[in-house]
Order: C-alpha cells, then sequence, then structure tokens
C-alpha cells in the first residue's frame, strides 16, 4: 500500500494535516501493537478506563493539542514507531497509576518489563540500570549479580553455578540490592512511584473539566512539548530598579517557562535525562537524549555527576559566562546536583557565587 513507503516526516505531516488514513494506519496501528503488550501484561481490557480506544484517544488529544511536536523530537536513531510507542507507554502506565489508586496495584517487576515493547526501549532500561550500577554503591560481586540478573537473563540457580554459592545465597542478595539499591535508585530518579509523568499537562485537564467559558483562549497555554530553538538575539533587558531590589529565586517547581526563559539543570555527560529536574526538561522544555552540556530547546544542562565538586565548576563557570553573553534570556537555575548527584546545598551554591552579579540568572532560595 502507498502508506508503508512513507517516511517518518511523511508520518508526522499526515497526522499534523488530519489525514484519516495515515493516522488510522500509523498512529492507531503503532499504539495498538503497544497495547497488545500491555494488555497481555496487565489485563487492561478488563480493567474499566482502560481499553484501547479510550488509551488512545487520550494520547491522540493531547499531541493534537500540541500540534504533534513531540514526535518530532526523536533520536535519528530511534524510529518513529519506537518513539509513539514509547510516549504511549507513558499514557498507559500513567492510566495503571490511577487504577492503582482505585482498585489495586502495579508491582516495581510490572514497571521494569514495560521496557520490553520494543529492542529500543530495552536499550534505554539497560542504560538506566547501569548508571545504577555505576552511582550506586555495590561492590564487584553484587554489580555482577544485577547485570547478570536483569541485563542478560540469567536465573539465580545459573549465577550461582558461576559464583560458586548457593541458589538461595543468590536470592537473598538480590532481594537485598532490589530493596536497598535498584528499587529506590529508580524511585528516586525515574519518577518510579509508579507517579509516572503525567503526560496530559495538568492545566489542560482541569480546563476540559471547567466549562469552555472559563478556560482560556486557544494557543494561550504554555507548551509542555519540545519548544521552538530559541532565537539568541543580543537585545539587552531593561532591569528595573525594583528587580534590582528584590533578586528573584527559582521556584521549587516549574511547569511552565515565559518565552525567553531558560530551565537549568543538572545533567550528566551522557545526556541521560532519565529523572528528576533533567527528566522535566526533557519532557517539557526541549533537553535532548545524548546533549549533556548547554543550550538545548528551553532548557541549559550543567553534568554533576562526572566526580566531585570541582568537576562541576568549569561547566558552572561555562553556564555563567554564557548567560552574561545573553541578557535577553532569564536563566532559571534549579537545585543541580542536590537530587541524583547526592551534593548538598552548602556543597553546590558556592559555585555560583559569581552568578549573583548577573541580573539575568535566577537562583534557589539561599543560594
Amino acid at each position: 500500500m502507498y502508506y508503508q513507503l512513507l517516511s517518518d516526516d511523511d508520518i508526522v505531516r499526515g497526522f499534523r494535516e488530519g489525514n484519516e488514513a495515515i493516522i488510522r494506519m500509523y498512529f492507531y496501528g503503532y499504539c495498538r501493537e503497544g497495547y497488545q503488550v500491555f494488555n497481555k501484561r496487565y489485563q487492561l481490557s478488563q480493567k474499566e478506563n482502560l481499553d484501547f480506544m479510550s488509551l488512545a484517544h487520550q494520547y491522540a488529544l493531547y499531541l493534537m493539542e500540541h500540534d504533534w511536536k513531540p514526535l518530532e523530537d526523536h533520536s535519528p536513531n530511534v524510529s518513529l514507531k519506537t518513539w509513539l510507542i514509547n510516549g504511549f507507554r507513558y499514557v498507559v502506565l500513567d492510566a495503571l497509576k490511577w487504577y492503582r489508586r482505585e482498585y489495586g496495584s502495579v508491582t516495581f517487576e510490572d514497571y521494569l518489563r514495560s521496557f520490553d515493547v520494543t529492542s529500543d526501549l530495552r536499550l534505554q532500561f539497560n542504560r538506566m540500570v547501569e548508571d545504577v550500577c555505576n552511582h550506586a554503591p555495590l561492590s564487584r560481586e553484587d554489580r555482577l549479580i544485577v547485570d547478570m540478573m536483569l541485563l542478560q537473563g540469567y536465573k539465580g540457580k545459573e549465577i550461582a553455578a558461576q559464583l560458586g554459592l548457593t541458589p538461595s545465597a543468590i536470592s537473598q542478595r538480590y532481594k537485598k540490592l532490589k530493596e536497598e539499591v535498584i528499587e529506590p535508585y529508580f524511585r528516586k530518579n525515574f519518577d518510579m512511584n509508579l507517579d509516572m509523568p503525567v503526560v496530559m499537562d495538568e492545566r489542560i485537564i482541569a480546563c476540559r473539566e471547567e466549562s469552555s467559558a472559563t478556560c482560556p483562549p486557544a494557543g494561550t497555554m504554555s507548551e509542555p512539548s519540545m519548544p521552538h530553538p530559541i532565537s539568541l538575539r543580543k537585545t539587552r533587558r531593561t532591569i528595573s530598579k525594583e528587580d534590582m531590589m528584590r533578586k528573584r529565586t527559582t521556584p521549587a517547581f516549574i511547569n511552565s517557562l515565559q518565552p525567553d526563559e531558560i530551565f537549568v539543570f543538572g545533567s550528566n555527560l551522557k545526556g541521560m535525562h532519565g529523572g528528576g529536574a533533567a527528566y522535566i526538561a526533557y519532557r517539557k522544555f526541549g533537553a535532548i537524549m545524548g546533549q549533556g552540556v548547554g543550550l538545548q530547546g528551553q532548557s541549559y544542562a550543567i553534568p554533576t555527576m562526572q566526580g566531585g565538586v570541582e568537576t562541576i565548576r568549569p561547566y558552572v563557570d561555562q553556564f555563567i559566562s554564557f548567560a552574561k553573553e545573553h541578557p535577553e534570556l532569564t536563566f532559571l537555575v534549579t537545585r543541580i546536583g542536590c537530587g541524583i548527584a547526592g551534593f548538598t546545598d552548602e556543597e553546590m551554591s558556592p559555585l555560583f557565587e559569581k552568578a549573583h552579579d548577573v541580573d539575568n540568572i535566577v537562583l534557589p532560595p539561599n543560594w
């Protein structure tokens, strides 16, 4: 069929133009493949409001309200099909989170298996496990157990035979590692509570529940999807005396940005924006998977995972210089380094001492 010859760009263009045949074949076709896998795992079709059309329509409404832009933000190494199914995966997990609160539970193992929909998602999961091994305090033997169990798929008795231990010892070791290291790491750094990041923007949902008369006009909501690249104009902003007297501080939670505001977050050199502020930057403000430093979309990455505090300082100095060169932008600095990287406010705030004299850098309270 003709439509099977379309490129990813052609498909997204067809979505945007409302081409019924393309939307039916590719959007609903791809979503149905993902749904079939999740349905076998979670019996979605037997749960209230978790049938295919309800979930697919929710995802479609979200994408249409954002002009299908979230689908354009995929790596050249990831197909549109994989990217679209990954987005649908979050809709499913979000719905399961709701269902858990109402009717039952979703286990940590369910969350881990949700990465098995495609080989690319499995690769993403493998990288996350590697991050656990790289940054958690594991012995060589414990790391080997995690690697063999989660990445290589060995059974406990097979690992026991290779390590010269009993299957019971391996089972107990893995259980302890899962409870004390793996689960807490995923919960903290990858929003695994099953409090998965809400795919539908909360303000849009709230707006739908109210009468249309109280909703803002179309196009006035700030979009949580990938923003357009910012034009770096060298136009100096006027700083009022009042602004000078009352220095802004970064809010604890940022859900939207003004067109000239930049979300500054802590990242890692690999650019794996998997949790915390980095995940928010990726989902909402244009952070790019694989880019660990600098401006990307409406966000700016400062790597914090590569070593001690002094390894972060050069990147902070680079950021401050960049902010000085672009006075037309306002940079909202989050508490970088104080989450996944494990540093304290007292350790990180001195790195930003020079930023206090830069009018367009906004720092967290007490920094």
